[in-house]
């Protein structure tokens, strides 16, 4: 399994933010049952924020946005719900945000004080509420009458007979 010295260097740098999605992907895969990260789509992680945590969570569980494994569902909460598609366990983590003692500390003293605290204390495990996401489709293209760029067909909009981007075609707003 991928370490913490990892993330950091994938990251550029250590924070409390990072070590949150380290305790979250540590403890979601050893909630999971799992002892390695997503090759494919076989592990799902939706997260309600795109703050640091989110590096950390890329490389312990091998979810990302380019496999279609990571998605975002932005509340921001830092909350992360893991799902298996081989076991169909899923697992959302809530972080408790404690900040009457924990302001008081240096950044290093929180970031610490995250990595080392039981995970009981930083997080609480709740049912996942979202679905779980079918797996990524690849779709054909189409090409914008207005830009000339390539866009997959489900982003295309129809607008007076031409097929556009979502860069190109009027806005609409019904309130």
């Amino acid at each position: 399994m991928r370490t913490w010295e990892d993330c950091a260097q994938f990251h550029g740098h250590k924070c409390p933010g990072l070590a949150i999605g380290y305790r979250a992907a540590v403890l979601a895969m050893e909630k999971l049952g799992l002892s390695e990260g997503s090759q494919d789509e076989e592990l799902v992680c939706i997260s309600e924020n795109d703050a640091c945590g989110v590096d950390a969570i890329q490389v312990i569980t091998g979810c990302t946005a380019g496999k279609g494994n990571l998605i975002f569902h932005m509340t921001g909460k830092e909350a992360y719900s893991f799902y298996c598609r081989k076991s169909g366990k899923s697992i959302r983590l809530i972080f408790q945000r404690d900040d009457t003692e924990k302001t008081k500390m240096s950044k290093e003293e929180r970031m610490q004080q995250i990595l080392t605290a039981p995970a009981e204390e930083l997080f609480v495990c709740k049912p996942t509420t979202l679905k779980l996401p079918e797996e990524a489709k690849i779709f054909g293209n189409v090409v914008c009458a207005k830009c000339g760029e390539t866009i997959p067909e489900p982003l295309a909009r129809l607008e007076n007979g031409q097929i556009l981007c979502l860069d190109c075609c009027t806005s609409y707003r019904n309130f």
